[in-house]
């Protein structure tokens, strides 16, 4: 009977967060418009690496990203790493459909692909080069999945008014999770690319293991993101707490390629 009962009670719980996930479809905030950015990322004000990101809307139906970041200075002589990640969204849907990344390190490279359907994402991860590389393959099976890319084009289409609470599925490159994001409020805020209105933000995030239950993030405590409160709803900073400490991501430039209309 106790062996039923918490079958029972597990089996509650798991379907009991899924329950608590957003609903809303895309919302009708003004898409962003296409650009070019810089971002630098560190930890305690020191800059560790440095990262450039074009985002385009090339085939009218879809939304693409592309990202380039490097690490740089003594960061760079103790670990080096080279990071390229191509993003492509359904521009309707907002929903993920194919994502790639290659992590070149000094003694091994990377590279992650993920294909994205209506009920989940097959994941290729190849380590290594030439005939000394291997390729594994894993399936994910959950309905209306995000990637990064897609979660924050989600995100930001929604109203993102005080206190509300939006929870959605993502799944970056190997694991997926459960992403809470709170809205906080509004303030100013002053980083290198300018002074901005900002909406704050909490993140939190929770594994979701292979049974579909909720895991404790071992390295990832929680994160504040501000983006611009105006019409590009900007990523401006991001402050994350995690198992070394606090890092950040912060942006220095911006360019867009067309005035807004």
């Amino acid at each position: 009977m106790i062996t039923i009962s918490l079958a029972f009670c597990t089996g509650s719980l798991a379907a009991n967060w899924q329950a608590t996930l957003s609903k809303d479809p895309p919302g009708s905030f003004p898409e962003l418009r296409p650009l070019n950015a810089s971002y630098r990322f560190g930890w305690s004000g020191f800059t560790a690496a440095t990262g450039d990101v074009h985002f385009t809307k090339p085939f009218g139906d879809k939304f693409q990203f592309d990202g380039m970041g490097r690490t740089i200075g003594l960061v760079r002589a103790l670990w080096r790493l080279d990071v390229n990640h191509r993003a492509v969204a359904n521009a309707e849907t907002l929903h993920p459909i194919e994502t790639q990344q290659t992590e070149n390190y000094r003694s091994k490279k990377i590279v992650t692909n993920l294909t994205f359907t209506n009920s989940g994402v097959t994941r290729a991860r190849t380590e290594g080069e030439g005939s000394a590389a291997g390729t594994k393959t894993h399936q994910f099976s959950f309905p209306n999945l995000f990637d990064l890319h897609s979660a924050a084009l989600y995100l930001r289409s929604q109203p993102l008014r005080d206190r509300s609470v939006y929870r959605i599925v993502v799944y970056p490159t190997t694991n997926a999770y459960l992403a809470t994001v709170t809205v906080v409020g509004r303030e100013k805020i002053s980083i290198r690319a300018g002074t901005y209105k900002a909406i704050k933000l909490d993140l939190k995030l929770k594994r979701i293991n292979k049974r579909l239950e909720l895991e404790p993030h071992r390295k990832f405590r929680g994160a504040t993101i501000w983006v611009s409160d105006d019409t590009e709803r900007l990523l401006l900073r991001i402050e994350a707490q995690i198992y070394v400490g606090t890092v950040f991501a912060e942006l220095q430039s911006v360019h867009f390629d067309a005035p807004r209309s």
